[in-house]
């Protein structure tokens, strides 16, 4: 199957105009008139030469069954050969649509010029010390940096590591260590990670904790705010007193070394509580001793419209989880909290052997550069202000969606039997699918599975922006 080049091709420089927007080329050219811009040698355009996936993507996922384990997950078949901006280049030839952007990891795009820089460098000079045996500037500055743009009150202190779920488990281990208390609050349809701890954490049993238990204890679960699911009228305030009652009984005040809590869930189903209930759950910490733990791993680096989730209430935490955006690609991890209570766990309790890597801090230093120079808070914002009245026009049209939501480039469509709430899991895969077979990569989650996630690159030109929705709605109607 052959097709020609999907959408048009204006040269982006509108997006100048726009509430923080930048040309999505990054300065690397537009490829002259009537041409889209390139970045990486990318074109930013989707564009399919083969079906999805194609014949040589076929034969490597052959390679890729003999050799992994099933348990490794799959969502779309197409091997990447090469990627820049929003757009990936499969083994085929075909250029994909990426709206998932590595699970909101790319927030500068694949291959920003500044962030690929940055590395090349650093891999110059030297690629591994350990930070612990013998240190480096780029691990000191990423920590200043940090401290500097994270919701916490200062002066801070900053531990870096490698993935979310290990900044998550950190985090844990100074709550536990500054209050010597025990239990660990956290919340319906949460997300934190694959660990022993993280899945005790996490909600959702199916992938992610089935068949691996015993998990640790004095983890404790509560309500979350969840509108569209909360009786009508609940607000934030008492969503919020709903769980604090379901601390107090379950647990005791006393008891609680830490609240964990997703300002807008991830793998949930990108569930944004109702305004108030972040404010009113920080608060009853604050005054019962109890640490507020921001997981800010997939909504921080302006993926919402704010640099952090939690800046959109001016709700402040006492330690802030960051992964994901943090290093737009490269693994690197984080824990930023108040300097007192980093400071409380002894010498050596913390770190780990690749924890804070020259090469990844490099690319963090390169991405927060990119973050506040290029506004990409202001560019989410943009893009959820084009995104959210085509997802809301299709939700008028299309019974199955029972509710468009999310905060800037963290845009979701959850599913449901047509006039009911039930959760529809079979028409989210069904439109996904149709999605990928056009090109364009969309991501489900939800407890439920019954939720399509919008995470695209918060660079991402208005072109390809809305042929990736002209995509979906097509997909919705089976279309695409």
């Amino acid at each position: 199957m052959t097709t020609g080049t999907v959408g048009t091709s204006r040269d982006g420089q509108r997006l100048a105009d726009h509430d923080g927007g930048h040309d999505a080329g990054h300065d690397a050219g537009h490829g002259g008139p009537g041409r889209a811009p390139t970045v990486a040698g990318v074109e930013q355009v989707r564009r399919l030469v083969t079906e999805v996936p194609g014949p040589v993507s076929r034969r490597l996922r052959e390679r890729r069954d003999a050799v992994l384990p099933t348990g490794v997950g799959l969502t779309l078949p197409a091997f990447v050969a090469r990627a820049g901006g929003s757009v990936l280049v499969d083994v085929d030839g075909n250029q994909l649509l990426d709206l998932g952007a590595g699970i909101a990891v790319v927030n500068a795009g694949h291959a920003h010029p500044r962030v690929v820089e940055a590395v090349q460098a650093q891999a110059a000079s030297f690629l591994h010390t350990c930070f612990m045996v013998t240190p480096y500037e780029a691990y000191v500055a990423v920590a200043e940096r940090l401290g500097e743009l994270a919701p916490v009150d200062g002066p801070t202190k900053t531990v870096l590591l490698n993935s979310g779920a290990e900044a998550v488990e950190n985090a844990v281990k100074v709550a536990r260590h500054a209050t010597g208390r025990d239990a660990v609050v956290v919340f319906d349809h949460a997300y934190h990670g694959r660990t022993n701890l993280t899945m005790a954490m996490t909600a959702k049993a199916m992938p992610y904790k089935r068949g691996f238990g015993p998990f640790a204890g004095e983890v404790y679960r509560v309500p979350m705010s969840y509108p569209f699911r909360d009786p009508e009228g609940m607000t934030g305030e008492q969503a919020a007193e709903r769980a604090v009652r379901s601390i107090t009984t379950q647990v005791g005040a006393d008891q609680v070394a830490c609240v964990v809590i997703e300002p807008v869930q991830g793998e949930g189903g990108f569930v944004e509580p109702a305004p108030g209930f972040l404010p009113a759950l920080a608060a009853w910490c604050r005054d019962n001793g109890v640490l507020f733990v921001a997981d800010e791993i997939q909504t921080g680096f302006g993926r919402t419209g704010d640099v952090f989730a939690l800046d959109h209430e001016g709700v402040r935490a006492d330690l802030v989880t960051v992964a994901k955006g943090l290093a737009d690609g490269m693994p690197l991890a984080g824990v930023v909290g108040r300097a007192g209570l980093m400071d409380a766990v002894h010498p050596g309790g913390l770190g780990g052997t690749y924890g804070g890597n020259p090469v990844a801090c490099a690319a963090a230093l390169a991405a927060m550069d990119v973050l506040v120079d290029e506004d990409l808070a202001g560019r989410a914002r943009w893009v959820g202000s084009v995104a959210r009245p085509v997802l809301e026009r299709a939700q008028a049209e299309h019974p199955s969606i029972g509710e468009v939501r999310g905060r800037g480039a963290m845009l979701a469509l959850e599913f449901v039997r047509p006039g009911t709430t039930e959760p529809d899991a079979a028409e989210a895969a069904r439109v996904a699918a149709a999605c990928h077979a056009a090109g364009v990569v969309v991501l489900t989650c939800g407890t439920y599975g019954n939720v399509i996630r919008l995470l695209p690159p918060l660079v991402i030109t208005e072109d390809l922006l809305r042929d990736g929705l002209d995509v979906l709605v097509g997909a919705l109607g089976g279309a695409a």
